[in-house]
Parts: C-alpha cells; sequence; structure tokens
C-alpha cells in the first residue's frame, strides 16, 4: 500500500512542479543525449529533501543496500534493468560474484542482500555470496526472517581472479564502500568486471566532486526548465583541509559558515521565506551515515565539538564541506519522512520513505532509529495531467523525485569519469 504523503503544496515548489511536467519531452530528450556521452553508475541510491520550496539531493550512494525496502511491485522493474545493465558490461556474462560488508551482518543489511540476489538471479545470472573480510573463513549460513538461507563463502584470489569455491565469476559486484581503505584483494583485477570501480569507494571518493557535478548540472537543467537553480540545487562551500586545532584554521571554517548563511538568508529573503536559515557540516570523505552536524550560527561551532574548548579531546583534523540544511515536509503517520530513490544503471527502479520519530524536519534521518516504508509510486498516487494548474491534482512527487535522482546520478557519472585513474576529465 502507498502511504499518503503530506507535502506543502504552496509556493514555488508547486510551480516547479508544474514547469518540470510541462517539460517532460525535453527532460527526457535532455537525459537520453547525456546517457550517450556518459556512463551511469551501476547502481545507486540518492536521499532526497523536499522543504515545501525546494527540492533537492542531499547524498548519493554508490553501494545501496537497503533493497528489501522496495516494494515487491517494483521488482520487474528492477530485474529489466539489471538486464540492461549488465547486457552493457559483459553481454556474455554467467556467473555474478556479490561481495557484502562484513561490518553490516545484520537482518535488515543481510535481507537487502538476499533481495538483490533475487534480482540477478531473475536478470538470468548464477549469483553467490563472499566476503572479503580475512577473518571469515569458512562458508556461512544465515536464516533470514522470510525463511530463505544465504550463504557468504569465503573469497580465494588467484593472480588477476577473485574466486569461490567451485564458482568462478566474470562480474565482481561490490555492495562494500570500503570507507576503511582497499584491500590488496580488490586490486589488479585485470580479467573481471569490477562494479563499482575502486575510485567509486569512500577510500578514494570526495565528496566536493559530486557537488561540483551536480553545481554545474543544475544550472543547465535549470536553464532548460527556465527556472532558479538553486530551487533543485544546495548551495555549499568546500573548506579544504583544516586542523582545528590551529586558530587561524578556525577563523577560516567561521569564514565559511558565515559566508555561506549569508547567501542562504539572501535567497530565503529573494522567495520570501520566513525560516532561518541553518547549514549541514560534513565530512569531504566518508558516508554520510558516520554523522554530520547542523549550524545555525557561527556561534555554534564551539557546541558541536569540531574546535578547541569544546568537549571533545582532539580537534577535528581533515576536510570539511559545509552544505545548505534543507527540512523534509515529508511526514508518514505525522513523523518526519525523506525519500530515498533506487536506480539500476540509467533506470529509477522505486524507492522507500526513510523515517524517524524521534528526530526533527531540519535533522538527518540516516541515523539509529530509523525505520523504512516501501513506496511504489504506484497508480493510486497519481501524476498530474499536462497542462494542469497548479494545486488541481493530488500530491504525487514521483516524478520529480525521479528526476532529481537521475540528476545526482548523472553528477555521479561525472564525478567517477573525473576521478578515473585510467580516464580524462569532463569538461
Amino acid at each position: 500500500m502507498v502511504p499518503h504523503l503530506v507535502t506543502a503544496l504552496s509556493g514555488p515548489i508547486d510551480d516547479l512542479e508544474q514547469r518540470v511536467l510541462d517539460s517532460m519531452p525535453a527532460i527526457e530528450r535532455w537525459f537520453r543525449l547525456e546517457w550517450m556521452e556518459h556512463t551511469p553508475p551501476f547502481y545507486s541510491a540518492v536521499d532526497i529533501r523536499n522543504s515545501g520550496f525546494k527540492l533537492s539531493p542531499v547524498d548519493l550512494d554508490f553501494f545501496p543496500g537497503a533493497w528489501s525496502c522496495l516494494a515487491p511491485d517494483m521488482m520487474p522493474l528492477a530485474v529489466q534493468s539489471a538486464m540492461a545493465a549488465i547486457e552493457k558490461i559483459c553481454p556474455e556474462a554467467r556467473n555474478l560474484l556479490l561481495i557484502h560488508d562484513h561490518r553490516l551482518n545484520n537482518s535488515f543489511y543481510l535481507n537487502g542482500l538476499d533481495q538483490l540476489m533475487r534480482i540477478f538471479n531473475m536478470a538470468g545470472l548464477n549469483i553467490k555470496l563472499g566476503s572479503i573480510d580475512p577473518a571469515i573463513e569458512k562458508t556461512q549460513h544465515f536464516t533470514l526472517q522470510n525463511g530463505r538461507q544465504l550463504t557468504i563463502e569465503p573469497v580465494q584470489r588467484t593472480k588477476h581472479r577473485l574466486l569461490l569455491k567451485d564458482f568462478d565469476p566474470c562480474t565482481i559486484l561490490l555492495n562494500h564502500d570500503l570507507s576503511q581503505g582497499i584491500p590488496g584483494i580488490l586490486e589488479d583485477l585485470h580479467e573481471q568486471y569490477l562494479l563499482p570501480p575502486l575510485h567509486a569507494s569512500w577510500a578514494l571518493r570526495r565528496r566536493n566532486k559530486h557537488y561540483e557535478a551536480y553545481d554545474e548540472l543544475s544550472k543547465r537543467l535549470a536553464k532548460l526548465l527556465n527556472i532558479d537553480p538553486w530551487l533543485i540545487n544546495p548551495l555549499y562551500s568546500f573548506c579544504g583541509e583544516l586542523d582545528l586545532s590551529k586558530n587561524a584554521d578556525c577563523d577560516a571554517l567561521e569564514g565559511h559558515v558565515d559566508a555561506l548563511l549569508q547567501k542562504i538568508r539572501r535567497k530565503y529573503r529573494e522567495y520570501s521565506i520566513d525560516e532561518k536559515p541553518f547549514i549541514v557540516v560534513k565530512a569531504n570523505q566518508g558516508p554520510e551515515a558516520r554523522g554530520f552536524l547542523t549550524l545555525r550560527d557561527t556561534k555554534d561551532l564551539k557546541n558541536l565539538h569540531l574546535i578547541p574548548n569544546s568537549n571533545q579531546a582532539t580537534p577535528f583534523k581533515g576536510e570539511l564541506i559545509l552544505q545548505e540544511g534543507i527540512r523534509t515536509h515529508e511526514r508518514i503517520n505525522d513523523v518526519v519522512a525523506e525519500p530515498v530513490v533506487h536506480m539500476i544503471d540509467r533506470y529509477v527502479v522505486g524507492g522507500y520513505y526513510r523515517v524517524h520519530a524521534q528526530l526533527r524536519d531540519d535533522e538527518g534521518l540516516a541515523a539509529p532509529g530509523s525505520h523504512f516504508v516501501p513506496l511504489a509510486f504506484a497508480p493510486q498516487a497519481h501524476l498530474p495531467r499536462l497542462g494542469e494548474a497548479p494545486g488541481e491534482h493530488s500530491p504525487n512527487r514521483f516524478y520529480m523525485y525521479g528526476v532529481i535522482a537521475r540528476l545526482a546520478m548523472l553528477a555521479g557519472s561525472y564525478e567517477l569519469e573525473d576521478s578515473d585513474p585510467q580516464g580524462e576529465d569532463f569538461e
């Protein structure tokens, strides 16, 4: 059942939705032309925030794991997309080895892996699950909540290939973000396809590269739609390498925070938005689930364990990025929620709402205590008809979410091309 989605329907977001719907043919042609020149990530998931006056992505995951949250009626679409993705990479593919994240051996993650394996099995592949954790020396068996059995085998390495006992795959699919570093067992696999590539991992990936690509693409799409790019793009500031035990770097961070808040305030005044802006502070490297901080004023810095005189013994050292905070106006049973859109290749294959009963609408919901509500985007929630005036239709953001998610995914494609050690920078 599709949950009721409570969304603010007044203001620019409704006008934005109408512009997007009226421009559907031009948007789809624009995406088609982009995919003629660029290769989409093998799979991805995008977190989206709808504040009622703007709609923007806030995170892109190249190693999505919550596949069990997709509604069952989206499975045929996921299977077809998996077929297209495999045919593009390796049309003769027969055996697929899925590498799981051994740090996440909980029932939720294992159920997602089981769903992912079913998708690729129905796409015509023999698929097995392997672990690169050196501590796993014997085959492990897990009984899932649905009664199905999941088997994880230790991966073996030959000179240029990864194998399981009696299983020689032509393609390796990572579901592990490698945030703790790239193990040698995954390097120099010259005889097998490795998807996603190693430079998509958090061992090498940097957020500012994705934000740069999305910033450029959002401007191009906004020009096509004749809208302000800010309506689909959170402002950001890359602070670079900081050592917050040094006063000069603390001053630099305060300057970045103040400058970005001023830019957001100007936009709020332009659109007569009566809300207090805020900033989300993220490490430039590492998964968002590691946590981030919220700032509403430069005075908040000392309260957020970033700089000296806070409660943290060791001040932060590393690269920081500041992102415009976006509240979520989505609700599931009066509890704050945010949509997450899953894609395989360049196709949207479904999504779900991340819901958290203990958090506010200005906080990140990817935190312990969150749960997930599948969203099938079924016909019950009607898409507006072309030409309808804003406000004459039932609230359904599916096409809007799909456009924004695909735009973020396209930025991910640019990002991977830019960071490919064997490739060339994108223009």
